[in-house]
């Protein structure tokens, strides 16, 4: 890998396009290295975990309310719909919207955490979704979400996004353009303007992600899809976006990140290197944020060890700085607390998650966080015991540099009544890569025909995984296997809504 160094520029300044980031992540997306046979597998595993997550928010609202305004948008060469018959094609930025919306509704697909915190597989919603209007095969694909992933991560390696309070997608909008000039091999200035545009449109703030939490957390990635679907498109036209969109004067570093004297250095693959960066990410064995997983974990062997948790008298949970800021009493949200906050918010409170683990034992993505299940008068005492506090020890190990060496973590007190305590410590969740129980293709397969068990049929579930194992190899014409079809039909030509 070798090391991009970027900061602002003075008014008037210009270095040239190849002191761009923009520039560099363009070269990245147009060098044509081979995708391993690893990196291959893993990319399909994910496609197989999109889907099983997808399927399984298929009723949500707001889920319900994205394919709606896709089914209004029809087009005879467009792109499929999770549960809708694959007879039903819609206008590509529309599918990425409505499949985005469907895969990221329940907060349980693959995660990267780094100096800023991502969710890679929301860039394989607009890749499938461009994919399937220009007739690209599994390979395409493969090539294209190598390249995004690639992207992703290395971003949310090199530039902190949360610290300055702006949201995580703007390096979705980046990844997914990037990754869709991959598939349609486009030269590397068409690339380069359409990563600017999708970085442009694509940069909001955190407050999608503080407070009370609402819908917007789901369709937040879907509307970065859709903007980089639209903003190849312009570029493909040959209409050019503001740049330098990271550099400039009133650009991204200067005017929202860390300002004109700021430096950072992004890693990327030398020309030639394979893309594995996907190999660095991991998945979610449970609904919720991913700083939680772990705990979930601590939570359930706990158990064994508290024999009345109403002697609980206070638990301590020393983690790293960004659970501690992100999940945890270090976010100053009260909301964090309240029986009567939204899913989204309940999600991202460890307090509230630890509590129902101990008391459940286990984890069900949306038993867990029903009205009555929060409202447990014991449930409520108990979490209310709980709290977080930052430990530079963690941090530290958050950010290590050698992958193997990153822990999301920590340690456990929990005091009783009577004086004792119990401890207990935990590196990473048991379905990490190098946790005790890490998700291969089998896991992948099992989570996926668990949550679309009672959504498709039986058939449908192996036409998908057939599909999904052999997509190196796909032609074109079975992309739409990828997209089961439900057991109730949810096509109806879209609603009328509201325009």
């Amino acid at each position: 890998m070798r090391e991009f160094r970027t900061e602002a520029w003075r008014p008037g300044e210009d270095r040239g396009r190849e002191a761009e980031l923009a520039w560099q992540l363009a070269l990245v997306a147009t060098d044509p290295v081979e995708v391993d046979d690893e990196v291959a597998a893993m990319l399909a595993n994910r496609v197989i975990d999109n889907a099983g997550v997808a399927l399984a928010a298929l009723q949500r609202r707001p889920v319900v309310h994205a394919r709606d305004q896709a089914l209004s948008r029809p087009v005879d060469r467009g792109a499929n719909l999770f549960g809708v018959s694959r007879d039903v094609r819609v206008a590509p930025e529309w599918a990425a919207w409505a499949n985005g919306t469907a895969v990221r509704e329940l907060d349980f697909h693959d995660t990267f955490l780094a100096a800023e915190y991502a969710h890679p597989a929301d860039n394989i919603p607009p890749i499938l979704a461009v994919a399937q209007r220009r007739g690209s095969s599994g390979a395409d694909v493969i090539r294209a979400l190598a390249t995004a992933y690639e992207i992703h991560v290395d971003l949310a390696k090199g530039l902190s996004l949360h610290e300055h309070k702006i949201d995580h997608i703007t390096h979705l909008g980046a990844s997914a353009a990037a990754g869709l000039g991959t598939l349609l091999r486009l030269p590397v200035e068409v690339i380069h303007q359409a990563i600017s545009q999708a970085v442009h449109t694509t940069t909001t703030v955190r407050q999608s992600r503080a407070g009370a939490i609402s819908s917007w957390k789901a369709y937040a990635p879907a509307f970065a899809g859709m903007m980089a679907i639209l903003a190849v498109d312009r570029a493909m036209r040959g209409e050019t976006a503001p740049t330098p969109i990271y550099e400039g004067a009133n650009g991204v570093i200067a005017a929202l990140l860390g300002g004109e004297d700021a430096e950072y250095v992004v890693p990327l693959p030398e020309p030639g290197e394979p893309k594995r960066a996907v190999l660095e990410t991991y998945t979610k064995e449970y609904s919720a944020e991913y700083h939680a997983q772990a705990w979930i974990d601590v939570a359930k062997r706990l158990r064994t060890r508290i024999t009345d948790l109403e002697n609980v008298r206070r638990i301590v949970i020393h983690t790293s700085r960004h659970t501690h800021r992100v999940i945890g009493t270090g976010s100053g949200d009260p909301q964090k607390f309240d029986p009567l906050a939204s899913r989204e918010t309940l999600d991202h409170s460890l307090m509230y998650i630890l509590a129902v683990a101990l008391q459940d034992g286990t984890w069900h993505h949306e038993l867990s966080y029903s009205r009555e299940r929060a409202s447990r008068p014991d449930t409520v005492r108990l979490w209310r015991k709980i709290e977080t506090v930052e430990d530079p020890s963690w941090t530290a190990r958050y950010h290590a540099p050698d992958p193997d060496a990153r822990a999301f973590g920590g340690r456990i007190v929990v005091e009783f009544s009577d004086g004792t305590a119990i401890t207990d410590e935990i590196e990473v969740a048991d379905a990490h890569p190098r946790g005790a129980r890490p998700f291969r293709r089998p896991q992948y397969v099992e989570k996926f025909r668990t949550l679309s068990a009672e959504v498709i049929s039986q058939e449908e579930q192996e036409r998908f995984l057939a599909a999904a194992e052999e997509l190196p190899k796909l032609p074109s014409d079975r992309l739409s296997d990828l997209f089961p079809v439900a057991r109730q039909s949810l096509a109806g030509g879209g609603s009328e809504g509201v325009l």
